[in-house]
């Protein structure tokens, strides 16, 4: 059974139910779609138009069953959240965010939750656990992918007892798990002239 099914993982994902849904909601622009990349089936699905899919192996599985790169259109996304992805290696993960990247619209935004690796709640991870990864490296990776990460991470989470705890905290602290957030970057296509000004009878210019 994986784990975020056992009272362990059930505890940190119940904590995220409601973050999970305001990122969802997070749209730069009304009506867009949004993905949800969970690490389990079950739960409650959150308002508006959107695609959920469960993580299984090296991809997904839901109403469709992909890996990298996503049959998605470029562009095409207001909100992603990536819930605890679990891949071979960090470069799966980083290769995760790049394409995250492209499905966003400009303004469009990405919601990270993570596992804390200083949190004494992974003491209860069993063997074969759930992939941890610091914050500065989600950053880092946002980053190289045209994302603007925010400053720091917010933990949510227990920080022992297997109990949900849903309140966000500056900094993950010892909470279980943390929420990064990222924006995509927004540039205009093609770069606007400025213009001259213009010129006046008395030799005064006007804008």
């Amino acid at each position: 059974m994986p784990w975020y099914l056992l009272a362990a993982g059930r505890a940190v994902l119940e904590s995220e139910q409601t973050a999970v849904a305001d990122a969802l909601a997070a749209h730069p622009v009304v009506g867009l779609p949004w993905l949800w990349l969970s690490p389990v089936a079950d739960g409650e699905r959150p308002d508006g138009r959107g695609l959920r899919l469960t993580g299984s192996g090296s991809g997904w599985t839901g109403a469709v069953v992909c890996s990298l790169p996503l049959p998605l259109a470029s562009e095409s996304l207001g909100a992603i959240v990536v819930q605890h992805p679990c891949f071979a290696g960090a470069d799966a993960r980083a290769q995760l965010v790049a394409e995250c990247s492209r499905l966003l619209v400009p303004g469009g935004r990405l919601a990270v939750f993570a596992l804390n690796p200083l949190s004494p709640y992974r003491l209860r991870l069993r063997r074969g656990r759930p992939c941890t990864e610091d914050p500065a490296t989600w950053r880092r990776w946002m980053d190289d992918a045209g994302l603007m990460p925010e400053a720091s991470a917010q933990g949510i989470g227990p920080q022992w007892s297997p109990m949900a705890s849903p309140s966000l905290q500056s900094g993950p602290g010892l909470r279980a798990a943390y929420l990064q957030r990222a924006e995509k970057r927004a540039i205009p296509l093609t770069p606007v002239r400025l213009r001259k000004p213009l010129g006046l009878a008395d030799g005064v210019p006007a804008t």
